[in-house]
């Protein structure tokens, strides 16, 4: 539903819609694994890999990459069933279905679901990517089999982006929801926040609902008052001079 702010105007939940294709991708050396790994040459044992890591890291972007390149059917493991698995293997390779990814499949609530995908996967020859928060080996399952297949695939960490990978991704994220956030802003704002990909994506969600709100630009006062409890001081991040009253906001 809608939102009304209490300060502003009517705010209407739009989706942002993001670009998950190889020329959108950032390359650096903590994607550099799973990138050689998932988009490389080189064979995965059993023809199967796993990509893991936090939120925001980059997993779905390569994981949507490597199926568009590879006609690959992208599922979502929270809402993989059985009936889905069954679907896919039902026509054997009449099916047309040459390889399979799912994004988030550790959140399928349903194990013999990821069991079957596994063994149906194998049967027929597929080529199967899935991501999620941790490897696989570390998912809760219960069924013996499962676990023991979920051991034996071939995981790969996407790490945490350094620091000039966050900028790129903070700066890509107000672009797409078409947020102006001056440079000197954006310098003062980095230094002071968890370096995690996931803080991004929520800076960008709040600085986007602020400016919708409000309608004004973002300001270093706005940007603290919307980002306070995320901001830490950095003895190392010192203040850059900013007297421009529209950058400001008024607060020196």
């Amino acid at each position: 539903m809608p939102i009304r702010d209490t300060i502003g105007q009517l705010v209407l939940p739009f989706a942002h819609m993001q670009h998950f294709t190889r020329a959108d991708f950032v390359a650096a050396r903590s994607n550099a694994v799973a990138r050689a790994w998932l988009l490389g040459r080189t064979a995965w044992p059993d023809r199967r890999l796993a990509l893991w890591g936090a939120r925001g890291c980059g997993k779905t972007h390569l994981l949507e990459i490597w199926a568009a390149e590879h006609d690959a059917v992208l599922l979502s493991g929270a809402d993989l069933t059985c009936g889905d698995v069954a679907r896919l293997f039902g026509a054997g390779r009449g099916s047309g279905v040459v390889a399979i990814a799912v994004d988030d499949a550790e959140c399928c609530a349903d194990e013999r679901a990821v069991l079957h995908l596994l063994n149906g996967a194998r049967e027929h020859g597929m080529a199967l990517a899935l991501s999620g928060r941790r490897p696989p080996a570390r998912w809760p399952v219960t069924l013996p089999d499962l676990a023991s297949r979920l051991r034996a695939t071939m995981a790969v960490e996407v790490r945490q982006p350094e620091d000039m990978l966050l900028r790129v991704v903070l700066l890509r994220l107000l672009a797409e929801r078409q947020i102006v956030v001056a440079p000197a802003i954006v310098d003062w704002l980095l230094p002071r926040l968890p370096r995690t990909a996931a803080t991004m994506l929520e800076v960008a969600r709040r600085l986007d609902h602020a400016t919708l709100a409000t309608g004004r630009a973002v300001t270093r006062a706005m940007a603290v008052g919307e980002l306070h409890d995320l901001l830490t001081h950095d003895p190392l991040a010192h203040d850059p001079v900013i007297t421009d009253p529209a950058v400001t906001g008024g607060v020196e």
